[in-house]
């Protein structure tokens, strides 16, 4: 897909008026081919010791991708609401519409409540003076199913006239589904407070990923590119190669997407992840889609793959997907004591996959394949998955 600069005296001009001040697109001057072959050029070059990759995975339509959107509220010099983006490395708000990577009826939705808010004399909130309501407004929107969830951010858990307010913005939008208010009341940079009230639906909305239903409230984790998520979970379990007898180990799993994802092909598959609340969604997915192969831990990954190990239980498949910083060294080391026959590594950094793929290499892995997936056009960021096997063949 060819995304063309408009030219202006002579000049190439940004499609995005707000790119050099939002930080957001690093690369909304390239050609998205130029992107890719970018993407592909440094992973091949970081696999070499490795493998080498198979070509990297882009987008048809990589534009409109993101399924979540934030705004922050704010005023002008003349009190005027506003909302967008904080700039780069500052707290000062750049203001936004339309955003080339945000979902457009979500972006739709904000400027619409933007402009509800002088006839409710809703003034949004100054982080300077800690006065006015309206903080940020969250929206989540299902790919598949098309349900929307608007999270209205207050600094005070009293709004004014809610009902009438949320009847006003029904009108405009009545393909909203639910409607949040969550207080944040604190001085943070954090986007969602603790407590939270539905003023209208479920308070959730669901989506539809690989064949299964998820669930997804204000905090629940979920990838903001269903459609290049799909794709990575089928390459990993391509690698994975189940064969319906497996005991299956889903790490760092979330809300148990792509565990679920893998039970249809699993004898048994465990799932462990550190965020209870994520562990709580996962259990109610799972009850969703009426998986009965599949418990969900609440737990350290490493802790737990050491008592795994500990116990001589047997693991077929690990399945592992770590933040940005990688895997710890106990964790990679409770792999090495258990020695799963196959590990596949979803990663979204890859600097600190090779660093882990260094280590494992020498516990008696090697690197069978990998594969590049472009989950964020027009950014830096890539995503990969790595299949190793176990050889038994330990380096010093």
């Amino acid at each position: 897909m060819v995304i063309n600069m408009k030219q202006e005296n002579g000049k190439k001009k940004s499609i995005c008026p707000v790119a050099s001040k939002c930080g957001g697109c690093q690369w909304i001057e390239k050609d998205y081919q130029e992107q890719l072959q970018v993407k592909a050029a440094r992973f091949r070059k970081l696999m070499e010791p490795y493998c080498k990759p198979e070509p990297i995975i882009g987008m048809e339509q990589p534009v409109h991708y993101r399924n979540k959107v934030h705004a922050v509220f704010g005023e002008d010099r003349r009190h005027n609401p506003i909302s967008g983006i904080y700039e780069e490395k500052s707290h000062r708000i750049v203001p936004v519409d339309s955003c080339l990577i945000e979902n457009q009826k979500a972006d739709e939705i904000i400027v619409s409540i933007r402009g509800l808010l002088k006839s409710f004399k809703i003034k949004p909130y100054n982080e300077d003076t800690g006065y006015g309501l309206l903080r940020h407004v969250l929206i989540r929107t299902g790919h598949a199913t098309g349900q929307i969830m608007v999270v209205l951010v207050l600094s005070s858990p009293i709004m004014p006239s809610k009902n009438n307010f949320v009847k006003a913005l029904l009108k405009l939008h009545p393909e909203i589904t639910t409607v949040v208010l969550n207080v944040n009341d604190r001085n943070t940079s954090m986007v969602l407070g603790d407590k939270e009230q539905v003023i209208y639906g479920k308070g959730y909305i669901e989506d539809v990923l690989c064949g299964k239903t998820f669930r997804i409230s204000p905090k629940s984790f979920y990838q903001v590119n269903p459609v290049q998520t799909e794709k990575l979970y089928g390459k990993a379990l391509e690698y994975a190669g189940l064969t319906g007898k497996e005991t299956v180990l889903d790490a760092y799993c979330g809300t148990g997407t792509i565990g679920m994802i893998a039970s249809d092909k699993a004898a048994k598959v465990i799932g462990v992840e550190l965020n209870p609340d994520a562990v709580r969604d996962a259990r109610n997915n799972a009850k969703g889609n009426q998986i009965k192969n599949i418990q969900f831990y609440q737990n350290d990954a490493g802790k737990f793959l050491l008592e795994m190990a500990e116990q001589n239980t047997k693991l077929d498949v690990l399945l592992m997907d770590p933040p940005r910083s990688g895997s710890s060294e106990e964790f990679l080391n409770a792999v090495a004591q258990i020695k799963p026959e196959k590990v596949v590594y979803i990663s979204c950094n890859p600097d600190t996959l090779v660093r882990d793929l260094k280590y494992l290499t020498k516990k008696g892995y090697r690197v069978v394949k990998g594969v590049a997936l472009d989950l964020f056009p027009f950014t830096e960021h890539v995503e990969s998955v790595i299949l190793m096997q176990y050889c038994g063949k330990e380096k010093k």
